[in-house]
């Protein structure tokens, strides 16, 4: 896939001068998806224009959601940035190892989310990913402007695309130098994030009514699950089968009880 495809995700955006610094960072290296989540500026007023330059066209066409799965609706894979080492046990990868993952997904969106200025990404918002990046810095001043970081990860990722065109090149060419077709390995059934995450909601109010979870620890818990299927990497059919037996197992309690009724 193209970096075209990838959506670049603000999420709480403060500063009109960072989302036009953004734009302006994604036009650099041909990115043209901006998402909002909840911005807390106004991206089309006079700063955020200031600081784009010729990137105006990447603030105009800027879609602003609600809520994060709103941003990652219809996006296969998702990469949220993070500069807090957490608990789980999702390694936290360097941008050059992580990002190209992005891209093996040919015709499918995938999404790279960064955090609010101040406080990044919450605990709940990181569930959304499947894989988490932390740009290596400085001990004695780790924090990192977010147009910068925006900039390290959008620069990773147009060398990867640049770099992948010029193998597929070099192997495009076979013997005696015939044409040859370069398919790609990629599973094109990957579930969508917004899928899955239906099902984990499933999950979540099934195991809360048969008390395997509890409300007040259900988040920690969910975190796990969560973690289990992202190694997975479900498809589309694997999840619709998943959710299947959610439902078997929701009919099977409601007949017990009926018949305990009755």
């Amino acid at each position: 896939m193209a970096i075209s495809g990838v959506k670049i995700i603000l999420v709480e955006p403060a500063g009109p001068l960072n989302v036009g610094s953004v734009a302006r960072v994604m036009k650099n290296f041909g990115f043209n998806q901006l998402v909002l989540v909840n911005p807390q500026c106004d991206p089309l007023g006079i700063e955020a224009r200031k600081m784009a330059v010729h990137a105006w066209d990447i603030l105009e066409s800027t879609v602003s959601v609600a809520t994060l799965p709103e941003a990652l609706q219809g996006c296969r894979r998702a990469i949220a940035t993070t500069g807090i080492a957490h608990h789980w046990e999702a390694p936290l990868e360097k941008p050059s190892t992580a990002l190209p993952w992005l891209l093996e997904e040919i015709g499918q969106p995938s999404a790279l989310i960064f955090g609010r200025e101040d406080r990044g990404l919450t605990n709940q918002e990181l569930n959304y990913a499947q894989r988490f990046v932390r740009i290596p810095t400085s001990s004695s001043y780790p924090s990192l402007n977010l147009a910068t970081a925006v900039a390290i990860c959008c620069y990773e990722l147009a060398k990867e695309d640049k770099g992948t065109e010029e193998e597929g090149g070099r192997e495009g060419e076979g013997e005696n130098g015939s044409l040859r077709l370069v398919v790609s390995t990629s599973d094109s059934e990957l579930a969508p994030l917004d899928v899955v995450e239906a099902y984990y909601q499933q999950l979540e109010s099934l195991l809360l009514k048969i008390g395997y979870l509890y409300s007040h620890t259900a988040a920690s818990r969910m975190e796990k699950f969560r973690q289990l299927y992202n190694r997975a990497q479900l498809q589309t059919r694997e999840v619709s089968m998943l959710r299947g037996i959610l439902r078997q197992v929701e009919w099977a309690l409601e007949n017990k009880s009926d018949r305990e009724n009755s």
